[in-house]
């Protein structure tokens, strides 16, 4: 499943510094507007411990986590949506993803221009928000508030007054990248499901309301077409249990059908 959260922003608010702290990569970070043309784009696996919990239980050969795509899109201005700063281009990179991690920044340092020149977060999401509203771009939005050294700077009143979820992080020595992921991931309403065994141990991901069929086509399309029925056991109660031999002992490996509705953490087994 391929899914897109677009980090968004004005240029210079920290957004290639906070891509490059999730994937690693080294995409330009200059202290100019506009860096960032063409998007990037990164796979970032989702900090999940059950992945590594599961894989000793079965010693598993490997371990796969689930994954979330973010793609870099350049700085937005005020008139984007009139086509201002390339504006055009950069709202069609925006409409192609499926939700938003707006970045804000919060921090303050005379080094690096500010295209307002001044250090306002609320005054800066009001811009980008009018600017996506105008271009008609209406995705579920995660406020990334870049504090950069200095989480001080996030008030409890810029906390009240930001309109919607937020996380607090710091690009820069990399703090708060494994809440900004997992929010992303929730974001974008997914949920991880596993399989497990001497092989490997996996996080798939399916959308929030998935039946068994829809989840299963995840790891082949005939798990979907061709499903008869899946054995199934929360994450929670196969640890308690110690091993699939002894869940099934205890008769908490349930047989579930195509109208099972997949919850997060659930372990499965599809049977064709």
């Amino acid at each position: 499943m391929s899914l897109k959260i677009g980090i968004v922003g004005l240029p210079n608010v920290g957004k290639s510094t906070l891509f490059n702290a999730l994937t690693k990569q080294s995409v330009p970070a200059e202290n100019y507007p506009f860096c960032t043309i063409d998007p990037s784009v990164g796979i970032v696996p989702v900090p999940d411990p059950r992945v590594n919990r599961l894989a000793e239980m079965s010693h598993s050969k490997k371990k796969i986590p689930a994954v979330v795509e973010f793609v870099d899109i350049a700085g937005l201005v005020k008139g984007a949506s009139e086509g201002e700063g390339l504006g055009n281009k950069f709202l069609s990179h925006i409409a192609q993803v499926d939700a938003i991690a707006e970045v804000v920044r919060v921090f303050k340092d005379k080094d690096i221009i500010h295209v307002h020149e001044k250090v306002d977060p609320l005054f800066d999401i009001e811009i980008i928000n009018l600017e996506l509203e105008k271009a008609n771009l209406k995705k579920p939005i995660l406020y990334v508030l870049n504090a950069s050294e200095a989480s001080e700077n996030v008030t409890e009143e810029i906390k009240a007054r930001v309109p919607g979820q937020f996380v607090v992080v710091d690009p820069v020595f990399g703090t708060g990248m494994d809440g900004l992921i997992v929010a992303a991931y929730k974001l974008l309403d997914l949920i991880s499901f596993f399989t497990t065994g001497e092989d490997e141990t996996r996080a798939w991901t399916t959308k929030r309301g998935s039946t068994a069929p829809e989840a299963g086509k995840a790891l082949h399309t005939d798990f979907r077409d061709k499903f008869i029925r899946a054995e199934v056991i929360h994450y929670d109660k196969l640890v308690e249990a110690g091993s699939f031999a002894a869940a099934r002992e205890l008769g908490w490996l349930r047989t579930e059908g195509k109208e099972y509705i997949v919850q997060d953490g659930d372990v499965i087994e599809f049977k064709i």
